[in-house]
């Protein structure tokens, strides 16, 4: 009885055989073949690691001309506070922490992140509103650069109520009043805090901060601010 079980298969089990693995292999092939493939975002979701020894935020992902058309629309039907047309900064102002510097215009780098200024200047990123139009206009600075204080090192020691400065190439200067102080992981980074609608002018200052490890600080520290007053022509 045990000997029978040890016996070669007949002709046409073989076939019966090989007909049944042959169907469950076309089974297992189609499976394969409808699989969902693993979401982008997936593979890019956590913003990268920077080694330089100051700040890089992630800029906000490209949106459609109709897509940002809509959110712009819904954003001014429920605009509160002063509002001014777009006009380039030139230079900002923050007495609480001693600063006066003009500005450069930052954009994108190959990443897809916003520039990062030279060490001592001051950067306003360009592709988003200038200070003092709807949106959250954003200025960037050093912390720190080879371990001598750069530009914004008190930025942190900033405090509800501070008020902010920029000059703009209109000749007017929007005045903007602190609102919050915060500090964020970059791995962590508020992308829709920062850079997503609002329904006033608002600015955000930001530069490096926290624990400084491996070429690099692990923090971001932000100001968040909005437009309280403007000096100038016609105001």
């Amino acid at each position: 009885m045990l000997g029978s079980f040890s016996r070669r298969p007949s002709r046409l089990v073989r076939v019966l055989i090989a007909v049944g693995l042959a169907i469950i292999g076309a089974v297992l092939v189609g499976a394969a073949l409808v699989r969902p493939s693993t979401p982008e975002s997936a593979l890019t979701g956590a913003p990268n690691g920077h080694s330089t020894p100051s700040m890089s935020p992630s800029a906000p992902k490209p949106t459609s001309e109709r897509a940002k058309a809509r959110q712009d629309q819904d954003v001014r039907d429920q605009i509160t506070g002063l509002v001014l047309p777009e006009s380039e900064p030139v230079a900002v102002s923050i007495p609480r922490i001693g600063v006066r510097s003009t500005l450069v215009k930052l954009g994108l780098d190959d990443k897809g992140e916003m520039d990062v200024p030279a060490p001592a200047d001051v950067g306003w990123y360009s592709r988003g509103p200038s200070p003092g139009a709807l949106g959250p206009a954003v200025i960037a600075g050093h912390v720190t650069w080879n371990g001598t204080p750069e530009v914004f090192y008190r930025l942190r020691t900033m405090r509800d109520g501070d008020q902010v400065s920029v000059t703009r190439k209109d000749g007017k200067t929007a005045v903007f009043t602190v609102t919050r102080v915060a500090q964020f992981s970059k791995s962590r980074f508020p992308t829709r805090e920062v850079y997503g609608a609002i329904d006033h002018a608002g600015l955000r200052l930001i530069t490096c901060g926290g624990t400084y490890a491996g070429n690099k600080y692990l923090d971001n520290v932000i100001v968040f601010a909005r437009l309280e007053a403007v000096h100038g022509p016609g105001s």
